[in-house]
């Protein structure tokens, strides 16, 4: 049975993405996409939901000023796992419900991360683009197996890519804020400070979320204390590297690469540190497996329909 309230999908991937238009217009018929693929500022957004009952977003903000201009607003539904875009405080203050599910789209960050290792340890980005450009170079990098890897942030993602690099017979080094000794010892991980990581790993990789206590976790000084031949890794999201802390060190030789999907500024206007060939940068597609996208969207849509057939 249809639900004629108005629903706004404010994210271009869901709104482009035709089973889940097709899911969600059979539920919610009267539901505004953003098929122009629009990327909204703050006026433009609660213009675009101002009348809405429910809203599906992805990296938009919803703040203290859009809630407040949006007072028909019921329920935010999350597109995706990562919260920080949402003031969950304010949304409680405004008595806005939020939907999100954990670990949606893990397996689809996970494999990515996996392949960012593969490509800085074998130089597969590096050399393929010299090769583009008529350059010979037979450099093969070493091989991942047997080598330290670092993961900060052991939650959905974190620990998939644990599970993931099991055939790889890595020594894992594994920090969390929540105490989880039994998983640790159950995959034989090594649960150590962050600092005792970024000096002894081989290949860092970050699965945190984004907060005052993770902004530019990764800055000048940690790139100091790293192994010159190492490797840092952020598909979680901007801002816990350091971006100017970053460019220093793969161009001073502090690190020997790094692999980002995420930035402060999406999409990223630092063409310096883009165009580093020790940096392989992709446009925050880590959790946008077509496998991925729809099932974040399904999930998105079902917290639309358990509020709204309460």
């Amino acid at each position: 049975m249809s639900d004629m309230r108005q629903i706004s999908v404010l994210s271009p991937s869901f709104s482009k993405n035709a089973v889940l238009k097709e899911k969600v217009l059979k539920y919610f018929p009267n539901t505004k996409l953003n098929l122009d693929g629009k990327r909204f500022n703050q006026d433009e957004l609660i213009e675009f939901i101002k009348d809405s009952d429910g809203v599906i977003v992805g990296l938009e903000v919803i703040n203290k000023e859009v809630l407040k201009d949006c007072s028909k607003l019921k329920i935010v539904s999350k597109y995706g796992v990562g919260l920080n875009n949402i003031d969950i405080d304010e949304c409680k203050l405004h008595d806005v419900a939020i939907g999100w599910s954990g670990g949606v789209n893990k397996l689809s960050v996970a494999e990515m991360t996996i392949g960012f290792m593969l490509m800085l340890c074998r130089n597969l980005f590096l050399t393929s683009n010299q090769l583009k450009n008529s350059f010979w170079n037979k450099s093969g990098g070493y091989q991942l197996s047997e080598k330290t890897i670092g993961i900060i942030g052991m939650g959905h993602i974190g620990k998939e890519v644990v599970r993931l690099l099991k055939p790889f017979n890595c020594k894992i080094l594994v920090n969390d804020i929540i105490e989880q000794e039994l998983y640790y010892q159950e995959n034989g991980l090594v649960n150590c400070t962050k600092e005792y990581i970024f000096m002894n790993a081989d290949i860092i990789t970050l699965h945190t979320p984004y907060n005052k206590y993770t902004e530019a976790m990764v800055d000048r000084g940690i790139f100091e204390i790293m192994k010159s031949n190492a490797f840092i890794i952020n598909t979680a999201r901007g801002g816990i590297i350091d971006e100017d802390a970053l460019k220093f060190a793969l161009s001073e030789g502090l690190i020997a690469g790094a692999a980002i999907d995420t930035y402060v500024h999406e999409p990223p206007v630092d063409k310096d540190l883009l165009s580093l060939e020790n940096l392989v940068c992709t446009p925050h597609i880590g959790g946008n497996s077509i496998e991925a996208v729809e099932a974040m969207g399904i999930s998105a849509i079902e917290h639309l329909k358990g509020f709204f057939s309460r």
